[in-house]
């Protein structure tokens, strides 16, 4: 049986408010632990390598899964981020590739020497849908997947919104292409944007036709991974609320709203969608 599992960001558990220093990086650990999540992702876009490999142990000592996110500023930079993965027994790192020729025929032979880099280190690897990186473009990756039939995706859509600055109701051709992104996805990440906000608080009344706009692209990722997924495979939905200056603040520097509060109800969000994808969309 195909299962899924739902992921923390050790970045996401930041607080970053000016003049109050974070809390230790154990004592996040031991949150998202009891917080019910299966795994912690770690962000080398926001630890160096070195602090990356001082969280192995708190893997260790609370049993969180590990998954990591790479950002390679050149082809061989991505190396070590393989072997930390290794090192934290992740089932794939994802990749945010800071590798950005103009051309696609140049994109191209970069996205296929990190590949043929996974597969020689024997760790499978997953290019975000990001900003400022090999797939900053909703429209280029789209050739980019088309070209290369093996590239997989981990799938953040609140980066494509706002890139595109798509409009309410979102259109045949927008939900056509976002469509293809999801059926390429491996994985999938927890964020809602709008289409000028990367990441807006979940139950703001004016946030809802955003939010119901992502449970239905979640659902059909979702759905389109278990159709072909084989028995034993498991997909990972990871929360991606993010501090400042993704979080909305207010004139004092405070957020808007209760991100690990929020992280917990998309997660029950995207649960239910999980227990009911063979039922009618409709009845959601």
């Amino acid at each position: 049986m195909a299962t899924i599992g739902f992921y923390q960001s050790l970045w996401a558990t930041e607080d970053r408010h000016p003049g109050r220093p974070e809390r230790p990086v154990g004592e996040r650990f031991d949150q998202v632990k009891a917080d019910g999540w299966k795994g912690m992702a770690i962000d080398l876009g926001a630890l160096s390598l070195e602090e990356a490999r001082a969280c192995i142990p708190h893997y260790e000592r609370t049993g969180l899964a590990g998954l990591l996110t790479a950002f390679p500023r050149t082809i061989e930079e991505l190396r070590p981020a393989l072997a930390l993965g290794r090192a934290i027994g992740a089932p794939f790192v994802i990749v945010v590739g800071q590798v950005m020729p103009l051309r696609l025929a140049d994109m191209i032979p970069v996205a296929m020497r990190w590949l043929e880099m996974a597969d020689r280190e024997g760790m499978p690897i997953q290019f975000e849908t990001h900003r400022n990186c090999l797939t900053n473009d909703l429209y280029t990756t789209l050739q980019l997947i088309e070209h290369i039939p093996e590239m997989r995706l981990s799938a953040d859509l609140s980066h494509y919104v706002v890139d595109r600055e798509m409009m309410q109701p979102i259109t045949p051709d927008y939900e056509a292409m976002v469509r293809t992104i999801l059926e390429r996805s491996g994985s999938f990440q927890g964020r809602v944007a709008t289409r000028n906000q990367v990441q807006v608080p979940l139950h703001f009344p004016q946030h809802r036709i955003w939010v119901e706009t992502f449970l239905r692209w979640w659902r059909h990722g979702l759905s389109a991974w278990k159709a072909r997924a084989e028995d034993g495979d498991e997909v990972i939905f990871l929360s991606e609320l993010g501090p400042r200056e993704y979080a909305i603040t207010d004139a004092d520097g405070n957020e808007l709203s209760d991100r690990r509060r929020e992280a917990l109800d998309l997660r029950a969000m995207v649960e239910e969608i999980w227990l009911n994808l063979d039922a009618p969309a409709a009845s959601l």
